[in-house]
């Protein structure tokens, strides 16, 4: 490592560069260095050497501040200005609840746990591993340690059920205040005129006044979503599988899957070759676009947003009908903006596994074949969805030519098109 001045920590410059930037100075100035020592025949500088050149505050070790912050989260990077290396401080303490008092063995003991049980849920939430001199934990860490191992001690849940629990938690938060932080920067750079570095400065001092009303939020949207799963994966969970058995025989691959669902794959046309001819903010502009209009549609058909990778969203519908709907909607909403390019949609009507917030199962699997297969700006769906449409004014079924797809053999695929009545009606 290198070493750094003990009375500023910053980082002296070697002499070569010291001498460097005396060269360049006397290019530009030249009567500044006039008494400057002139270099002996090896190059070195006589005897009486010129003071060491300290880097500006801006530029001292930026890379190893962010190497430590990498270590410690919440650490405040030396570079840091006095007064925003308050404001952040301030900010994490609103935010913890508490100071950080607390190493990791103090506070698995005060919990009543092992070091070992603590860092299993520690890690669930996706945090970081720490060493044992690390004061980085406070009483709400701990209290809330507690509270989850608490149900296993109850016997309410078991050790692995919690640390599930616990991984959805902090996986789903973790991609929820990235999505709000970037949202809230890209706001004060295209509204503000800020540069991308201000932005995230001044967003130390914009959270304070948004911290409760998103909050509030979070958890208001939580019950919900909690309530409409309720209704969706268990109340009406033995409806969609007898309603999924006609046409079957119970030989499918996805006969023993434990839920009927509409799963629909939209993915948009030629956006790798797009996203190469596009700055950050048209590229940042495409993809907010295409996934705000996949989300509205969706839950304006009654359906729910998966997941989105990248230029493809996945979603589910408790009907095939349900499903129809809103993979034809997708298809002319896209055809008819001018800012996004088509896109290719399939669904399926099958089976399911759902497990992590995600959906798994030959269902899922055909569905995505299928929408690699449509030509932009169309719907496809198997034979077996088809007939659980056919007799629905609603959709127009096409049979297309036999193809052979990977992993299901030789079927043939069925585009969907609208038939009559107004369709899915959108804001």
């Amino acid at each position: 490592m290198s070493e750094r001045s003990p009375a500023t920590g910053t980082q002296p410059v070697a002499p070569t560069a010291a001498r460097d930037a005396a060269r360049a100075q006397a290019q530009r100035h030249p009567s500044d260095v006039t008494d400057a020592p002139a270099p002996e025949a090896n190059g070195a500088l006589h005897p009486e050497p010129a003071p060491a050149v300290e880097l500006a505050p801006a530029l001292a070790d930026p890379l190893g501040d962010l190497v430590e912050a990498m270590k410690r989260p919440e650490q405040v990077g030396r570079i840091t200005p006095g007064p925003a290396r308050e404001a952040v401080r301030d900010l994490e303490r609103r935010l913890l609840g508490a100071d950080r008092t607390m190493r990791r063995r103090e506070m698995a003991a005060g919990a009543g746990v092992s070091l070992l049980s603590a860092r299993k849920i520690w890690r669930a939430l996706g945090f970081p591993n720490l060493g044992d001199e690390e004061v980085f934990f406070t009483t709400v860490d701990q209290d809330a340690l507690k509270s989850i191992l608490e149900m296993v001690r109850e016997g309410v849940l078991t050790e692995e059920t919690a640390i599930s629990l616990t991984r959805s938690v902090g996986q789903m938060t973790d991609r929820m205040v990235v999505w709000q932080v970037e949202a809230l920067v890209e706001d004060m750079v295209q509204n503000q005129k800020m540069s991308d570095p201000e932005a995230r400065r001044n967003l130390v001092s914009l959270l304070p006044e948004i911290i409760e009303p998103l909050e509030d939020l979070l958890v208001y949207s939580w019950r919900r979503q909690l309530n409409a799963a309720v209704h969706r994966l268990v109340l009406r969970a033995e409806t969609g599988l007898a309603a999924s058995a006609e046409g079957r025989d119970g030989s499918e691959d996805d006969a023993p899957l434990p839920l009927a669902r509409a799963v629909g794959f939209a993915d948009l046309v030629s956006y790798t070759s797009l996203s190469r001819r596009m700055n950050e903010r048209t590229l940042a502009q495409l993809v907010q676009r295409f996934e705000s209009k996949c989300a509205e549609i969706i839950s304006i058909g009654g359906g729910r947003l998966v997941k989105t990778i990248g230029d493809e969203v996945l979603f589910v519908a408790e009907t095939p009908q349900a499903g129809a709907q809103i993979s034809l909607a997708m298809s002319k909403e896209f055809a008819a903006d001018e800012l996004l390019p088509n896109t290719r949609v399939a669904v399926v009507w099958g089976r399911v596994l759902s497990r992590l917030g995600d959906i798994y199962g030959p269902t899922v699997n055909l569905a995505a074949r299928l929408t690699s297969l449509a030509e932009p700006g169309t719907v496809l769906t198997d034979e077996l969805t088809a007939s659980t449409l056919a007799g629905d004014d609603r959709f127009v079924l096409e049979p297309q030519e036999v193809t052979a797809i990977r992993g299901f053999g030789d079927l043939t695929p069925v585009r969907l098109a609208p038939g009559t009545g107004s369709g899915l009606v959108l804001d």
